[in-house]
């Protein structure tokens, strides 16, 4: 008969290899704990629903006290884990389950399943329930770890990064209902927040500003703690006057500068609830975020065909272009800096820790332009907090930059360009085209825009596309989830192009069309459109293989030889199988297809 105490034994002994009795920060505790907050949890937590829960062991550290460890054993290999995980007294992965889900109140809980009485038949399961979630993951391997490896797959783990960015996301909110009440308009609103950003990277400004006396002094300290960094961080002198006057507005704004306790406050949460996101995971376009929640309360904008790039996009674009060290970068309608940033990350992770490879990339190597006074400001600001890269940012039109990017030698270029509004407006094909006119021969442009583009068969559009295939090679085109950009409350329905610069189309060159509609994200309201199930990893991987292997199945991709007056998408050539299709599902995408026509007024 398997006997657990086995287990218990044989866990106990592999915890002290690993240094979790010689470490002063861990505690180790065994079916009870001292810790009242950890014994309320487990009051009514026991395996049979009838009182107290006694784990085997509880695993808690001083260093990090919202993570916490919880082991059950079991005797017999065959009572590890039960089809459903919920037969919590007979096996030991559902019972840690259980206690998790009673701890992950108040705590985030790697849940952990031993059985086995001797090291050849043990084995080990790892779960991961992050706080206040109803549901858990697989985590880790299947052998115990040293308490910080545990520490570092947590803190790198997707699912703890969606339970955070969810939290960003709530936080929005939030902040714009304060800074509406506090009277500040939506166009200033991101400016305010990455200005009070790039003042905590000052030392002085940390330790003083609850300090000063009135709060006219600390508005005005605020803005020359921005000036003073952004010099710092060698931004040009001609360029310092207009970032000033961008975030003037700070010290003149009627109730910023009459109430010091709601500005401190507001200095306060910022630091909470953003700067410690942006500390713990590095080159995420969180600026843009915040933009994206304020575009939504605002008109102006929206006319200017403003749509900022989600950042699972703005990643995936970053590998779609095989980016890496040695990628020079230009996204020549940068916005917010969401492609640069991305790309910036994926480019330092390719460094492997080289310093010197690491500051010569951020110097030179990624390059933007951004003509809007106040989104430039944003992408500058942006860019210091991410550790620099600002200084390749033009605040001139794309079209006037072309010619001295081209002198750089960029060979990626990434972009989301502004979508036409007006009929005098430039084309979308004109940014793309812009792009490729400065990057080296061979060299990639990915760019997302609206699916019409691609579908032109006469006018302008067919002779833009004419012009792409005479100067270029349209590699692939993707078509793009519909609710992309729910975020930023726009409509539209996109595609993504990749293209090969400075190589005529060949005569019978086939090009790989993509059936990209779905990328696990799904609508919540009061957060929008959130990878809520964590499927987005794992779509992505196969996007990204089908893409680079040119993968057919003729349902979701296929290869074809184009014309420049066909329509370039996979919709039109993908076989569709009718017979799982409802009543329902035909109405709905009749009415999204007229819903399409009528908003392209054809």
């Amino acid at each position: 008969m398997a006997n657990e105490r086995k287990t218990e034994n044989l866990v106990r002994d592999r915890l002290r290899k690993l240094g979790y009795f010689a470490d002063g920060a861990l505690r180790v505790e065994e079916q009870r704990s001292d810790n009242p907050k950890i014994s309320k949890l487990l009051k009514n937590a026991s395996k049979r629903g009838t009182g107290i829960g006694l784990p085997e062991f509880v695993i808690t550290s001083a260093d990090f006290p919202d993570l916490i460890i919880v082991i059950e054993c079991k005797g017999s290999p065959q009572r590890h884990r039960s089809a459903k995980l919920d037969q919590y007294a007979d096996y030991a992965c559902d019972g840690a389950l259980l206690y998790a889900s009673f701890l992950s109140k108040a705590y985030n809980v790697i849940a952990i399943g031993v059985s086995g009485e001797t090291d050849a038949e043990c084995t080990i399961s790892h779960f991961l329930h992050l706080e206040n979630e109803h549901s858990f993951t697989e985590f880790a391997g299947d052998a115990l770890l040293i308490f910080d490896d545990y520490v570092k797959l947590f803190q790198s783990s997707p699912e703890k990064f969606n339970h955070d960015y969810s939290g960003l996301l709530t936080y929005t909110q939030k902040l714009n209902a304060n800074l509406h009440k506090l009277k500040v308009k939506e166009s200033q609103r991101s400016l305010l927040l990455s200005g009070i950003l790039i003042s905590l990277k000052n030392q002085s400004f940390i330790a003083s500003y609850s300090k000063q006396k009135t709060a006219l002094q600390l508005t005005q300290s605020l803005v020359q703690t921005i000036v003073n960094e952004l010099v710092d961080d060698g931004i040009d002198k001609d360029r310092i006057q207009s970032l000033k006057n961008a975030y003037s507005f700070i010290s003149s704004h009627a109730i910023l500068s009459r109430k010091k306790e709601d500005l401190v406050e507001l200095i306060q949460e910022i630091d909470k609830e953003i700067n410690s996101f942006m500390r713990t995971y590095e080159y995420f376009d969180t600026i843009g975020q915040f933009y994206i929640e304020f575009l939504r309360y605002a008109n102006n904008d929206k006319g200017l065909g403003i749509v900022l790039t989600p950042p699972h996009i703005t990643e995936l674009f970053a590998d779609l272009a095989g980016v890496d060290a040695n990628s020079v970068v230009w996204d020549n309608c940068c916005g917010t800096g969401g492609f640069l940033i991305s790309a910036m990350k994926r480019m330092v992770a390719d460094c492997k820790g080289d310093t010197s490879k690491v500051k010569k990339l951020k110097e030179s190597q990624l390059f933007g332009s951004e003509i809007q006074d106040d989104i430039y400001a944003l992408a500058i600001s942006n860019m210091i907090l991410q550790g620099d890269g600002k200084s390749g940012i033009s605040p001139n039109s794309c079209f006037e930059d072309a010619a001295r990017i081209k002198e750089k030698k960029p060979n990626v270029g990434l972009l989301n360009p502004p979508y036409k509004s007006n009929a005098d407006d430039p084309e979308e094909l004109d940014f793309i085209l812009n792009n490729l006119s400065a990057l080296e021969v061979n060299g990639t442009c990915v760019a997302i825009v609206p699916i019409s583009t691609v579908l032109a068969s006469d006018g302008p559009g067919l002779i833009l596309k004419q012009r792409l295939m005479k100067e270029h090679t349209v590699e692939a085109v993707m078509s793009m989830p519909e609710d992309l950009f729910h975020n930023s409350d726009v409509g539209v329905i996109t595609c993504t192009l990749v293209v090969t610069a400075h190589k005529p189309h060949a005569a019978g060159k086939k090009t790989w069309l993509g059936y990209w509609r779905d990328d696990g994200f799904v609508k919540q309201k009061g957060k929008g459109r959130i990878d809520a199930h964590h499927k987005w990893q794992s779509i992505k991987d196969t996007w990204l293989a089908a893409f680079k292997n040119r993968e057919v199945d003729g349902r979701t991709s296929v290869m074809v030889e184009l014309a420049a007056s066909n329509e370039w998408c996979a919709e039109a050539y993908i076989t569709t199988d009718y017979s799982t299709l409802t009543e329902n599902e035909f109405a709905r995408e009749l009415r999204k297809y007229l819903s399409y026509r009528i908003g392209e007024g054809v």
